[in-house]
């Protein structure tokens, strides 16, 4: 892949955002990908990015804090530079103001953009005091993320402070640490000599700026036996030193310097409250060192109270001073907390971190299709619903009209007998199970009031564990049909399967695209929002077909441009899959459509509004349905040869 990172700040500025753009840098070009670093200008300071590309924007400092700068640029400058260096994925870093230029430039590009949260700028203008700064930076937040393919936030924290803010297609994706710089072997008596011999060592690192509230540690000065050590620089300095009688100004550090450092306190404290995450925490904590952090933000993930640190109420620096005084009185239980702390990062490594952050950027490749798809047809992106965690099913029952019954699809099968993507997903959802059992309980025709009356009850009867639901089209091409009040039944049918422990697969329809379709646009994607939403509320799978680009495609749909021909139905089974956890889904369903790719159903298409609309509209001017005393094909359970099965019945 080629993947653009454009960064608020950059070299030679060192802060999280700066030291996470370098530490992917590396771990993607490690990996074989290209990048390209488009970053504020820093004049004659200015640092290209150690490998890969590099593209700095002409900047300016900020009047309070020079040593950030900010870039500018206009749309069309950042375009052309990213247009040239022609990225898979757009890595928006902390964005803001050229994280900004930076997502309107992928959307004019149409390439997908990967926003990572990592600075609270709302919190950082409530603290700076700017009158009116804090709601103007709160929506100009929200419209940025919303916009973004996909947002990846630190912490559980930064999560609920985006999800309130109305951003969806949220990740969680916190940061590595270089735990082989940042250990306790760093420890050095000859460096706690140099600042306060044989007394006990509380520290502090990070910038000296108001959101940081350094202030708040003053009240740890005058702790007997013990010394504030504060390792940092920024505008607050000078009067910080005024603040903290006693406390030990190091300045900056940076590399082996800042390690040993790290490793050499006896307790680590960290007061601010507007932290995405706190990396100096995760630093400190695999230095060995145990934590007194304030209960609020990204600490509340990393620092473990009673087991390798404390976390305070925030704002009682009373509580504050308790905690780090229960610390520096009990060398046995700073051992404790220590050990515990070194072991509670061992998995965070920025191997790790950036392998995750790969799989991100290739599931904001597989969203920015559909989200095209989506603006094409005037509808709102799909959400997209985090299932839960997939387990092996061994019980399916489908529920639906004809598109679960399997309409058109006559693949392989005996004439006036049916297929479907139902009856295709239960083969795929079978292999490796020993017996795998499944019910179709769909007909053509039927509404959403015959789920509730009918099917649903057949389903729990059949005590399943999986139920797919796919149902509503024939009620909103009905006339004066509501879909809200058509979501409300299928709610309850759904909360009443998930009520028994099954899980559900729930599928949005959409219409084919044509013209005659477009009447009923509207209430297909009231709908479709409805089950997303439902979805989400009863952690329910998803499966948005209206959002699927390549339903566009007209061999997708059987003759009657309603029902959707084999090919449609392999591609849904295979989407279903891929939904349902299914390892390898895309990969079989591209390779199933090629070796089909010479059988499509596109003949004998004939006049389509005399075949196929007219015999539909005289049905429905009569009060009958094509469905009319049919029952389900598969009204009870029925064997599907899985990958146990299949071997025995081989071996036999």
């Amino acid at each position: 892949m080629r993947i653009a990172l454009v960064a608020e700040s950059f070299l030679p500025h060192m802060n999280g955002v700066t030291n996470s753009v370098l530490q992917m840098i590396r771990h993607l070009e490690l990996r074989g990908h290209e990048t390209l670093v488009v970053a504020p200008d820093a004049g004659g300071a200015a640092q290209p990015a150690p490998s890969g590309r590099t593209a700095l924007l002409p900047s300016l400092p900020m009047p309070a804090y020079p040593d950030v700068r900010v870039a500018l640029p206009s749309t069309g400058r950042m375009t052309r530079v990213l247009r040239d260096f022609q990225p898979d994925v757009i890595h928006l870093a902390s964005p803001f103001a050229l994280g900004w230029k930076g997502q309107v430039a992928a959307d004019v590009l149409r390439v997908p953009s990967v926003a990572v949260y990592q600075t609270d700028v709302i919190a950082y203008a409530e603290r700076y005091g700017v009158p009116g700064a804090a709601p103007l930076a709160s929506a100009h937040v929200a419209r940025l993320h919303r916009r973004a393919t996909l947002t990846l936030a630190p912490s559980s924290a930064s999560q609920q402070q985006l999800a309130a803010l109305g951003v969806d297609r949220l990740r969680r994706w916190g940061r590595g640490v270089d735990a082989e710089r940042f250990r306790p072997e760093r420890r050095s008596e000859a460096w706690r000599a140099s600042i306060a011999p044989g007394e006990v060592l509380i520290g502090y690192v990070g910038r000296l700026a108001p959101e940081k509230q350094v202030d708040d540690l003053r009240v740890l000065c005058g702790i007997p036996g013990a010394r504030l050590v504060i390792v940092g620089d920024g505008p607050e300095r000078a009067r910080l030193e005024r603040e903290l009688p006693g406390a030990v100004f190091t300045g900056f550090l940076g590399g082996d310097q800042l390690a040993i450092a790290m490793a050499s306190v006896d307790v680590f404290v960290h007061p601010g409250e507007s932290e995405t995450f706190c990396q100096t925490v995760q630093e400190a904590l695999a230095s060995g060192v145990p934590v007194v952090a304030t209960g609020r933000g990204g600490p509340l993930d990393l620092v473990r109270s009673s087991v390798d640190g404390w976390l305070y109420r925030p704002g009682d620096l009373d509580d504050l001073r308790q905690r780090v005084l229960d610390l520096v009185g009990d060398d046995a239980k700073r051992r404790s907390f220590a050990a515990a702390a070194r072991e509670s990062v061992r998995m965070r490594t920025w191997e790790s971190l950036g392998d995750q952050l790969i799989e991100h950027y290739r599931e904001a490749e597989r969203l920015r299709p559909l989200d095209e798809a989506a603006r094409s047809r005037g509808l709102p992106r799909p959400a997209i619903v985090q299932p839960p965690q997939r387990r092996q099913w061994r019980r399916y029952v489908a529920l639906g009209d004809s598109l679960t019954e399997g309409l058109c699809d006559t693949s392989r099968m005996a004439p006036g007998e049916y297929r479907g993507w139902a009856d295709r997903l239960s083969r795929l959802l079978a292999q490796g199970v020993d017996r795998f059992e499944y019910a179709n309980l769909a007909v053509r025709s039927r509404r959403v009031r015959d789920l509730v009356s009918e099917q649903t009850p057949q389903a729990l009867a059949l005590k399943p564990d999986l139920v797919s639901v796919f149902i509503g089209s024939n009620d909103l091409a009905s006339h004066g049909a509501d879909p809200l009040r058509l979501a409300v039944h299928v709610e309850k049918a759904v909360r009443d399967i998930r009520a028994t422990g099954a899980d559900v697969l729930l599928v949005a329809p959409c219409l084919p695209a044509i013209r005659a379709a477009r009447i009923f646009a509207r209430r297909f994607a009231v709908y479709a929002a409805e089950m997303r939403r439902i979805a989400a509320a009863t952690d329910s799978y998803l499966l948005d077909v209206a959002a699927m680009p390549a339903l566009d495609d007209r061999s997708m749909f059987a003759p009657d441009l309603v029902h959707l021909s084999s090919r449609g139905h392999r591609h849904l089974a295979y989407r279903a899959a891929e939904a349902l956890g299914v390892p390898d889904a895309e990969a079989l369903g591209l390779l199933d459509d090629a070796l089909h790719e010479h059988g499509r159903d596109d003949e004998h298409r004939g006049p389509w509004f005399t075949v196929h609309a007219v015999p539909w509209m005289w049905r429905r001017m009569r009060g009958r349905t094509a469905g009319d005393g049919l029952v389900s094909k598969h009204a009870d359970v029925v064997v599907i040869p899985g990958g146990e099965t299949a071997r025995r019945r081989q071996q036999s």
